[in-house]
C-alpha cells in the first residue's frame, strides 16, 4: 500500500482549470529519469479529476495499478494518488482530515487564491509520510487491525493450551495407571496379610 501524492486545490466555478494551493508528491519509487514526467502527469489528473468532482461529492478514478481519489468540499478539493490495496475508506478518510487541517491553518484565504502555489505545506508533507499506513488514518482500520491481533493472539493461547493439554491428558492416563497399580498393590498386600494374621 502505497501513496504517491496528496494535493490540494481550488476549484473554479467557470470551468477553469483548477489552482493547486499545496502539493506533496513522493515519486521516489519510479526511475530516476520518470519522475518529472510522473510529477507532471500528477499534476494533469489532478487538475482533470478536481475539475469534474462536483462540490460535496467523492469519486475514486482508477488508472492501472493506481487509484485517484477526490473529495471536493464546496471548492475546496483533497486529491490523492495511492495505490489500488490502499483502502478506499482509509483514503476519503485521509482526504477529509487533509481539509480539515487546510482550512484550520489557512481559513478562507484560498478564495483568493489566483495562481498555483509553489510554497511547501509541512503538513501534507508529513501526512504523505505518516499515512502510508492506512490505519493511521482510517481509527475503525487501526482497531480492527488490533482486534485481529487480538485474536490470533488468542488462537496461539488456545493452541498452546491444547497442545500442553495433550500432556496433561498423558500425565492423567499415567495417574490412572498408578492408580490402577495402587490398587493392585493394596488388593495383594490385602491377599498376602490375610495368611499372616492369627485370630
Amino acid at each position: 500500500m502505497k501513496i504517491t501524492a496528496l494535493l490540494m486545490l481550488k476549484c473554479m466555478p467557470e470551468g477553469a482549470d483548477p489552482i493547486i494551493l499545496a502539493n506533496a508528491c513522493d515519486v521516489s519509487h519510479f526511475g530516476f529519469f520518470q519522475r518529472s514526467s510522473v510529477r507532471e502527469f500528477i499534476v494533469f489528473v489532478s487538475r482533470t479529476v478536481a475539475k469534474r468532482t462536483p462540490p460535496g461529492q467523492r469519486q475514486s478514478v482508477q488508472h492501472e495499478e493506481y487509484k485517484v481519489h477526490s473529495y471536493n468540499r464546496n471548492g475546496l478539493c483533497a486529491i490523492g494518488f495511492m495505490d489500488d490495496h490502499y483502502p478506499v475508506r482509509s483514503a476519503f478518510s485521509l482526504l477529509n482530515q487533509v481539509i480539515d487541517e487546510y482550512q484550520k491553518n489557512f481559513g478562507e484565504s484560498w478564495r483568493t487564491a489566483q495562481a498555483d502555489s509553489t510554497e511547501p505545506w509541512p503538513y501534507l508533507d508529513n501526512a504523505l509520510t505518516k499515512y502510508q499506513d492506512p490505519a493511521e488514518a482510517d481509527k475503525l482500520l487501526k482497531i480492527q487491525r488490533e482486534l485481529d491481533e487480538t485474536k490470533i493472539i488468542l488462537h496461539q493461547t488456545i493452541d498452546s493450551v491444547l497442545a500442553r493439554g495433550e500432556k496433561l491428558d498423558s500425565l492423567v492416563e499415567k495417574s490412572s495407571d498408578l492408580s490402577a497399580a495402587s490398587q493392585m498393590f493394596y488388593s495383594q498386600a490385602k491377599k498376602t496379610n490375610q495368611c499372616c494374621s492369627i485370630l
